[in-house]
């Protein structure tokens, strides 16, 4: 089978390249996925440049994320998955078989049945972005009638928070960067989008809620200021990215808001937890609750050039396709 690989971290172009490899047989407990669709996340680049070491076991096909139709089973898995429809995540975690390739092999939990409505693009972008949306805004419970707060709301994750909160009966607020931004925002289901950057960020925020209930926070420390002003007594905010140096968190001022602060990192989250998140983004593409961002399209042989696509900040999300 064609599949990218690399065998050293490094630059992009220093270190994939598309070749031949065996295609691999699902064990006990896997399925087998033709993949027709592959999609790059920012934790795919911080493995393949070395950023987030991890060993390679002699290759590594990158990518977590993707979608495509299950072609065999492994032992203990029901053979009436076979042609079924599916959308994948962690695909490359403790596997060599990530999903920038013809077929991927994963557990048969990471491989989530697709709704007929939802295509494979849409499909492989949900994955990470709306699995750690999911986690982030129900894991401390129902969010219905409350009021949200999701910074980056044009962001892959951010986005897919916007989009379940609105699909959950919540009021939802987001901060973004820039206007062609808030337009994402926006059109995702946010009823307050707040450019940060500008001088009235805070007092909007405070205008439309007596306090949010929840804070989906990309950015905790440029961002903690911001969110503690728009807390009250019981909000929780949760982070699940950091770039940069760690925050100093202001510790006394937390206590005197009441808030609780969550860290979530999908590599970690409980297995029970997980799969509770899986359930609410099934549901959601079932419903049509989420949709296709913005999309940057590449071929296989052209791996190398998508990751630096996303690298320089494409908006929307890069996608692989992958040949038959």
């Amino acid at each position: 089978m064609r599949a990218a690989t690399y065998e050293s971290t490094g630059a992009a172009a220093d270190v994939l390249r598309v070749r031949d490899v065996d295609r691999p047989v699902p064990g006990p407990g896997q399925v087998l996925v033709r993949v027709a669709v592959s999609a790059i996340n920012p934790t795919d680049l911080k493995i393949r440049s070395g950023a987030t070491p991890r060993d390679i076991d002699v290759f590594q096909v990158p990518h977590m994320d993707g979608a495509g139709l299950v072609e065999a089973v492994g032992e203990g898995v029901d053979e009436a998955r076979i042609g079924q429809r599916v959308w994948l995540t962690l695909a490359a975690v403790q596997s060599r078989w990530g999903t920038a390739a013809q077929y991927s092999v994963v557990h048969a939990d990471r491989a989530m049945p697709l709704p007929d409505g939802a295509s494979f693009d849409l499909g492989a972008t949900v994955g990470i972005p709306a699995v750690t949306a999911a986690h982030c805004l129900f894991g401390d419970g129902p969010i219905g009638g409350r009021d949200v707060l999701v910074a980056g709301g044009a962001g892959a994750v951010g986005r897919a928070a916007v989009e379940l909160a609105a699909w959950a009966g919540a009021r939802v607020a987001a901060t973004v960067s820039g206007p062609e931004k808030a337009r994402i925002a926006a059109d995702a289901g946010a009823d307050l989008v707040v450019n940060y950057r500008e001088a009235d960020a805070v007092q909007r925020l405070q205008e439309w809620t007596n306090g949010v209930d929840r804070v989906v926070e990309v950015a905790l420390g440029p961002n903690l200021d911001l969110d503690l002003s728009v807390s009250r007594p019981g909000t929780v905010i949760v982070t699940y990215a950091i770039d940069g140096p760690d925050p100093v968190i202001p510790v006394r001022r937390c206590m005197v808001a009441g808030v609780a602060l969550r860290f979530v990192l999908l590599y970690t989250v409980p297995l029970e937890d997980f799969a509770a998140a899986v359930r609410i983004v099934n549901q959601a593409l079932s419903a049509g609750a989420l949709t296709l961002p913005a999309i940057t399209r590449f071929p296989l042989d052209q791996v190398a050039a998508a990751h630096q696509a996303q690298e320089s900040g494409a908006v929307g999300r890069v996608l692989v396709d992958i040949p038959d």
